[in-house]
């Protein structure tokens, strides 16, 4: 395929994924690899905690996308497609943390190009301290929900998805995206009540 030049549309996603699909050119592929590297390491570090783990997902999830490059349906989003393997390695990884019993929250920076996240942005300079904390403990909370509920607050919040791309993305009915928004937004706002009140509980140590 030949880069797109001044006048020539650029191809989309679907259209570069229909080449890979009949030609399987790893170089063709190379293009999905730039456009969604970042937004899918997003992602599968806020589904994981973990930046690392989060890289290895991405890279996993690229070369299972073009293994499977024959089963993609054209008349699908390409996105769909490349999210939903991810979501389901991310879901594996956090089974093998759990059997581990392992915590995922070594990482609790806003990765670059982050996106929206639950609490309010453009603090002024006087309060980005707080807000800085504010959205260390949404994320701890974040990552203290079951992985049904944390992935469609990720979708909706995060990356912007809409209720009915979210059903057909994780395949299951809008009602149930929706129940589980609502549960989660509720698991969410009782974690983060737990997280102010030890907060408040350790400032008053420190300061007696």
């Amino acid at each position: 395929m030949t880069v797109a030049t001044a006048g020539i549309p650029t191809p989309t996603d679907e259209q570069v994924m229909w080449l890979v699909k009949q030609e399987g050119d790893p170089e063709v592929f190379a293009r999905l690899v730039h456009r969604w590297q970042q937004p899918l390491q997003r992602l599968c570090w806020r589904m994981t905690g973990d930046p690392h783990q989060a890289e290895d997902l991405t890279q996993t999830a690229f070369l299972k996308v073009f293994a499977q490059r024959a089963a993609w349906e054209p008349g699908g989003r390409f996105s769909t497609f490349l999210w939903r393997v991810a979501l389901n390695l991310c879901h594996d990884e956090l089974r093998r943390v759990r059997r581990r019993s392992e915590l995922p929250l070594q990482a609790l920076e806003t990765p670059e190009g982050g996106g929206r996240d639950l609490v309010d942005g453009g603090a002024a300079p006087d309060s980005a301290a707080a807000q800085r904390d504010q959205g260390e403990q949404v994320r701890r909370a974040l990552l203290a929900l079951s992985p049904i509920h944390r992935e469609v607050l990720i979708l909706r919040h995060y990356e912007g998805f809409k209720f009915h791309e979210i059903a057909s993305l994780l395949r299951v009915p809008e009602g149930t995206v929706k129940s589980r928004m609502a549960e989660g937004l509720t698991h969410l706002g009782r974690r983060l009540g737990h997280l102010r009140e030890a907060g408040a509980d350790a400032s008053v140590r420190a300061a007696e």
